[in-house]
């Protein structure tokens, strides 16, 4: 079965779906810095490019859309019906590379975090989010103090 738009106009769209600087990524950079929190954005030189950074605490924290990086058990996690098999293996592929940066994060000594889109949706749910990262970074913070 055909696309229902042209080639050239599905390949605007899919261009025109964002990585860094999404909604959800914003109600949580905003929650953050709400309680005072303060960080860095889109570490290149970190396996995967984080989208926020505590550099101190070692954390890092990817800002995942439920559809492409295949939130288990979410409604928004859906597999498109139209070329069924390049979608799996898109998706498969994304499961994968996040895996492997998430890996290489840890050896290198790193806490990672996963926020999940449908739990950014609003500053309601980030500010809950956030108030956990504060705990989450604490508590490293408190763990590389021993460790020296």
């Amino acid at each position: 079965m055909p696309d229902i738009v042209s080639k050239a106009k599905r390949s605007s769209m899919m261009a025109a779906v964002r990585q860094r600087h999404t909604k959800p990524e914003l109600n949580l950079r905003q929650a953050l810095h709400r309680i005072g929190l303060r960080y860095r954005l889109h570490r290149r030189d970190l396996p995967g490019t984080p989208d926020i950074v505590f550099v101190r605490s070692r954390v890092a924290v990817f800002v995942n859309g439920c559809f492409w990086h295949r939130h288990p058990g979410c409604s928004k996690a859906t597999t498109p019906k139209l070329r069924a098999r390049f979608w799996r293996e898109k998706f498969e592929g994304n499961v994968a590379r996040d895996r492997r940066a998430q890996s290489q994060l840890r050896k290198m000594g790193w806490k990672v975090v996963v926020v999940w889109e449908c739990q950014v949706k609003n500053n309601e749910s980030a500010s809950k989010v956030a108030k956990g990262l504060l705990y989450a970074r604490r508590a490293q913070n408190r763990q590389a103090a021993r460790g020296r």
